[in-house]
């Protein structure tokens, strides 16, 4: 086959073009339908919208669930800002500005296809009459594009607004493993598919009540569902791409340090606050005392395992290299986070510090495996959400814990769950990064690697008045 076509410097145009119009055709009937309700809400009559409103007391905690589900959103939508500055401090400062743009696509193109067709994916029975419901498919559905209409505990559009920017994250993760290498085409083409369908479809099997829901399998805020997804995604994107000029010489690993550890360390600091939106915010309602108690103890769970993690990472490369390692420090911060994402509602206090401290060990031992392996992933994506995101979920089924002494779940639930979520990922994405090598442009130039994506991709320098000295 004849690939040339798709090397032209217009095909990345073309293909958003293609995947736009594609979305665009689910588009009519939801947006008619929602001017058709704000036409008949326009023509009730004044006495009539008077007898239907509802009394403080009754509307207090639908306002109360929307209110707190939209600011967790928006934690959730700030960490964007974390993984930039993570992913751009661990890598060459001349590839700053293709690392800062990937992330800015990914939250616009993300956002983009999961109103139009990642939300009606994940959530189907959101659009759908309870006799629709009925025998619907486990494995994937499609409800509809755009938001959903019947308010529940709280808005449709909080709900929409959450769980996007939960879609957005899972595509970011990715970019830090294929970072100084890919051609910004290609990485919008993966961003879009795993947005728009990789992401919604499995996690439609746990958040949607899909198979693995009716099985019993359990991820309270997305170890496995977004963490794994991402990080899974991320290790195919960085088989394929393989590393990094220079990374690894005569099968000897050479260190290849970031630019700016600042930026590092404030990115995990913007992470590691956004996590307040994304585990106590998966809660999803806020208005009773249950709520509230259920919140608090999700922060305190979350904080306590993200502590373990720095200190148990900072410990191990203490006694292996003799000095205390910052990067491996903040990735055992990230890695707690990620492996009490799917157990925060769960596990005691107690417990949850064995999940970060072992998140923490985890996290280095995948750093130095992807090192023998010779596997480039700069800034550790995989070992973080992938490996991390896997001990999350199965945590669950190995340390004691609510779901188990309730019987909700058992281990062999949660290695079900965790492997489907990890498989779907991995194999899904490798096919597609192998289809974009095929078609020849995965992967920059050696010329082109060497000068620095910012140059070669977007004829710009993020620190101009040194460029020539940036390494």
């Amino acid at each position: 086959m004849n690939f040339t076509v798709f090397r032209s410097k217009g095909w990345g145009i073309f293909a958003i073009a293609a995947v736009a119009f594609a979305c665009f055709t689910f588009m009519p009937a939801n947006i008619l339908m929602a001017d058709d309700e704000a036409q008949a809400t326009a023509e009730s009559t004044p006495a009539a919208e008077e007898a239907k409103k509802p009394t403080l007391e009754e509307s207090l905690p639908y306002v109360m669930n929307t209110l707190g589900l939209f600011l967790c959103g928006v934690l959730v939508f700030f960490m964007q800002a974390g993984f930039a500055m993570v992913e751009s401090g661990f890598n060459s400062a001349k590839n700053t500005v293709n690392i800062l743009y990937k992330n800015a696509m990914d939250v616009s193109v993300g956002v983009l296809l999961f109103f139009f067709i990642g939300f009606g994916l994940m959530y189907p029975e959101s659009y759908m009459t309870d006799a629709q419901k009925e025998g619907i498919n486990e494995y994937i559905a499609f409800g509809g594009t755009g938001i959903y209409s019947e308010a529940g505990a709280s808005s449709p559009q909080a709900d929409w607004f959450f769980q996007a920017a939960f879609a957005a994250a899972a595509a970011t993760i990715v970019s830090g493993a294929v970072a100084g290498r890919m051609q910004f085409k290609a990485y919008l083409v993966y961003s879009a598919l795993l947005t728009g369908i990789i992401y919604p479809i499995s996690g439609y099997w746990k958040w949607g009540g899909g198979w693995l829901a009716e099985m019993g399998f359990q991820d309270f805020a997305g170890s496995a569902v977004v963490h794994a997804v991402g990080g899974f995604a991320g290790l195919a994107g960085a088989i394929v791409l393989g590393p990094r000029l220079g990374r690894f010489v005569n099968g000897k690993s050479m260190a290849m340090p970031g630019h700016n550890l600042t930026f590092a360390a404030l990115g995990v600091f913007i992470l590691w606050v956004g996590w307040y939106g994304f585990n106590p915010g998966s809660q999803l309602t806020f208005a009773e005392m249950g709520d509230a108690d259920a919140i608090s103890a999700i922060a305190v769970t979350t904080t306590l395992a993200a502590a373990a993690g720095v200190v148990v990472a900072t410990l191990i490369s203490w006694l292996l290299f003799k000095k205390p390692d910052l990067s491996l420090g903040l990735n055992g911060a990230l890695a707690g986070l990620v492996g009490i994402t799917a157990c925060c509602d769960c596990m005691s206090y107690g417990m949850s510090i064995v999940v970060g401290a072992v998140a923490g060990a985890l996290v280095v031992a995948g750093i130095m495996l992807l090192d023998k392996l010779q596997i480039d992933d700069p800034v550790g994506a995989w070992p973080v959400h992938g490996l991390c995101g896997v001990w999350g979920c199965m945590a669950i089924g190995i340390l004691p814990n609510s779901h188990l002494a309730a019987g909700s779940t058992t281990f062999m639930t949660q290695l079900i769950g965790t492997v489907s979520i990890c498989a779907w990922a991995f194999v899904t994405m490798f096919v597609v990064f192998l289809a974009l090598k095929a078609m020849g442009i995965l992967r920059v130039s050696p010329e082109e690697e060497h000068a620095g994506l910012d140059v070669s991709e977007h004829g710009m320098h993020a620190y101009p008045a040194s460029a020539e000295h940036v390494a």
